[in-house]
């Protein structure tokens, strides 16, 4: 009998606005513990929250973006649960109002075919407060220490529904969610800072089956890597249960990304254990068209469009395009290469290629990269017109990235730039050819891998200077004769 996982993610972003929910401290990451807070974010007596605006603009943006439907008419809701990090014994939420609903993103499944994954809901909410124990492992420590700082900061929870089949479906959605919360600067999706966090339900049927299976939550996952690991030790936990006819339990379970197993927490809580009510301190809120549409307009191209537009306009293989619209930086700064130069298949080798393998080396931003848009583009511009080959492209690339001079500089002050005077390969070629005659016999006796060594003797006299495409039919020209 065949299994499948049925999986659902729910995603808290959190948004990028400078204060928070309904107060207004601030909601910089890494101050010292208990010092973004006031008598509002800390739940004491008699305070009144004041709705941040932004949050809702933000919203709205989020939900437009995810082809939410955004609601005329929404409020916000208590939700009642008691944890040491939650002051005020709620938390200030949405429930059968939300923001927006019945919303979809599109990926690829295993057989590269486009998937629609349904997009039940996404509201606004409150952060909780954080929990510092005094021990790695929680269930050891002795002592747990409230940090109220993230309290109050506003996220969106954004729930899918259960179209995921696969832990690679999930890392998938993921990242087009990532994308396209980055690209409509609602917020940085900051895993290591807690800016996107992801809880996972999966469940386990036979194959053809409709009713879902008994589901397991999953927490305590910092990466989509580790939504992908826990997804895959459960799926195989479950399937495992149900073969041999074990009793699953609904319950919430913690990922251990050092012994890279699950463990149990809790029960799993459903909607009416949290005695949901309308928050009596805020008024609900009317959405107009107008307000949606003229958020509406402040959404840039987003990455699906721009990768149709990448593939059409600059030829680019589907690959391509797909790597270089991921981050809205990186397909900026590619397109401002791509405009100026003849061949956009070289741009984007570039980028993927060089820029791309810093960027990771380094652990930085396209927008801390050294080398300019500009600057790259007229480094290919030379190399398109024969003043210097690839090979010599790439040590003026890294004396750029080092120096921060322009290539031409560059080519000028170092003499790099190529000898595309065939007279003048001829007579080096000569040369090589009269010094090796023992190697030309070799050759002329059908040993033709020796090409290569002819051409790295050249490139070595030349110091890489010698136009390759030039010398290679040269040098076949003679070794031929």
């Amino acid at each position: 009998m065949e299994y499948e996982s049925v999986i659902g993610l729910e995603v808290h972003v959190q948004l990028a606005t400078e204060t928070k929910l309904f107060c207004n401290c601030s909601t910089k990451f890494g101050a010292e513990p208990n010092t973004h807070i006031c008598p509002v974010c800390a739940g004491l007596p008699g305070v009144l929250p004041v709705l941040n605006e932004k949050v809702v603009e933000y919203a709205i943006k989020a939900a437009l973006a995810i082809n939410c439907e955004v609601a005329s008419y929404t409020k916000f809701d208590r939700k009642n649960y008691f944890y040491p990090d939650l002051p005020k014994a709620y938390q200030t939420s949405q429930f059968d109002l939300p923001i927006g609903e019945h919303g979809s993103l599109m990926i690829t499944d295993e057989n590269g075919q486009d998937k629609k994954i349904g997009i039940t809901r996404i509201h606004m909410e409150e952060d909780a407060g954080k929990l510092i124990h005094s021990s790695d492992d929680f269930t050891a420590a002795k002592f747990s220490y409230a940090d109220f700082n993230r309290t109050g900061v506003p996220l969106l929870e954004i729930v899918s529904e259960p179209d995921l089949r696969t832990p690679q479906e999930a890392h998938q959605y993921l990242n087009k969610l990532k994308s396209i919360m980055r690209y409509i600067e609602v917020s940085d999706c900051n895993m290591e800072e807690g800016s996107l966090r992801c809880d996972a339900n999966v469940s386990i049927r036979e194959k053809g089956a409709e009713k879902l299976g008994t589901k397991v939550e999953l927490k305590n996952m910092n990466s989509f890597k580790n939504v992908e690991k826990a997804l895959e030790y459960e799926i195989k936990r479950l399937t495992a249960m149900v073969k041999n006819n074990e009793k699953i339990s609904q319950e919430t379970r913690l990922w251990d990304a050092n012994t890279g197993r699950t463990s149990a927490m809790r029960s799993k809580e459903e909607s009416h254990d949290y005695r949901y009510f309308p928050e009596p301190d805020l008024v609900p809120i009317r959405i107009s068209d107008e307000w949606k549409n003229r958020v509406k307009k402040t959404i840039p191209e987003l990455p699906d469009k721009k990768i149709e537009r990448f593939i059409t306009e600059y030829a680019l293989p589907p690959y391509d395009a797909a790597v270089l619209s991921a981050e809205k930086d990186i397909a900026d700064f590619f397109e401002k290469i791509a405009k100026v130069v003849s061949e956009p298949k070289i741009a984007s080798n570039w980028v993927m290629g060089e820029v791309l393998r810093r960027l990771n080396e380094n652990q930085i931003s396209i927008t801390q990269f050294p080398v300019s848009a500009k600057d790259l583009a007229d480094l290919i511009k030379v190399i398109e017109n024969g003043t210097i080959s690839n090979n010599i492209a790439k040590t003026v690339f890294d004396e750029m990235i080092k120096t921060g001079n322009k290539a031409k500089e560059i080519i000028d002050s170092k003499g790099l730039k190529q000898i595309s005077d065939s007279s003048e390969i001829e007579k080096i070629i000569d040369g090589i050819l009269d010094a090796n005659t023992e190697q030309v016999q070799k050759y002329k006796e059908g040993k033709t891998q020796l090409f290569g060594f002819f051409m790295g003797q050249l490139m070595k006299a030349t110091r890489g200077k010698a136009d390759p495409k030039l010398s290679s039919k040269i040098l076949k020209d003679k070794l031929n004769a």
